[in-house]
């Protein structure tokens, strides 16, 4: 049952025509948020606002590609004159890559470009959010990175480097907004099952033998469900975390015990 925590809140959630971006997204429109639905797939970034309505929610839909500068600077423009203002931000935004390969041999192209959207775009993401919530007085980020964000991540070095930069941006900015009412965290999850993971680089659901190492990497032996880091993410922004910012959270199934 909803606990209305979000009431007369706005909420923005980039990625979320999917994975964990799509499940908070729905959790924050059951709990009484507007919300900003941005994805740059048009088709399943519709569909998660449809999903909102249909439910009695609000919510509006802006398309975007977050290593655009200018489509993040627009996609904060049409939350504040659609709604007001922005309480919260959650950056699920990402892409994994398709390649696994050791570090000498990663081709340029694909590491320019995994910065480009999970750094580079967190980054606009985070200046723009900020810049209206000094305005407005105050407000919450979390940013989704990674465990790999935590460790390494063999044969996929763009990915790890981008989310150990995510982490450190996210400490950064909580130190430096500490005293201005906006608390920034991040969090690290592990395998969860989301078409990023199951059709992506490792195509889990397509490869029982990987699949069963991210199933073994957990203490819990399972993967984890969208929903789950969804949950984590509400709490963050909510009321009940009021003293939690800098923190780079594991939701991780007892991987990092």
């Amino acid at each position: 049952m909803s606990r209305n925590r979000f009431t007369n809140k706005v909420c923005l959630v980039t990625g979320a025509g999917s994975g964990i971006g799509r499940a908070t997204a729905l959790s924050f429109a059951r709990e009484g948020a507007a919300v900003v639905v941005a994805e740059l797939n048009v088709e399943a970034g519709e569909k998660t606002l449809f999903d909102i309505l249909a439910m009695g929610g609000k919510g509006v839909f802006v398309p975007v590609d977050i290593a655009q500068r200018e489509q993040v600077e627009h996609m904060i423009t049409v939350a504040v004159e659609t709604f007001g203002w922005l309480d919260c931000a959650v950056n699920s935004a990402g892409i994994a890559g398709t390649l696994s390969l050791p570090t000498h041999e990663y081709p340029e192209g694909a590491w320019l470009q995994m910065l480009a959207v999970n750094l580079t775009g967190t980054w606009y993401c985070m200046k723009s959010q900020l810049a209206q919530m000094l305005k407005q007085g105050g407000g919450t980020i979390v940013n989704i990175a990674s465990a790999a964000g935590l460790r390494g991540q063999p044969e996929n070095v763009p990915y790890a480097a981008s989310k150990h930069g995510v982490v450190g941006i996210t400490r950064t900015a909580a130190i430096e907004y500490a005293t201005k009412n906006i608390r920034i965290n991040a969090l690290c999850p592990t395998a969860i099952e989301t078409p990023m993971l199951m059709e992506g680089r490792r195509k889990l659901a397509y490869n029982p033998e990987a699949r069963q190492q991210a199933i073994n990497y957990q203490a819990m032996k399972r993967m984890g469900q969208p929903e789950e880091v969804a949950d984590v993410a509400l709490w963050l922004c909510s009321d009940e975390a009021t003293f939690m910012t800098g923190h780079a959270l594991p939701v991780d199934g007892g991987a990092f015990a």
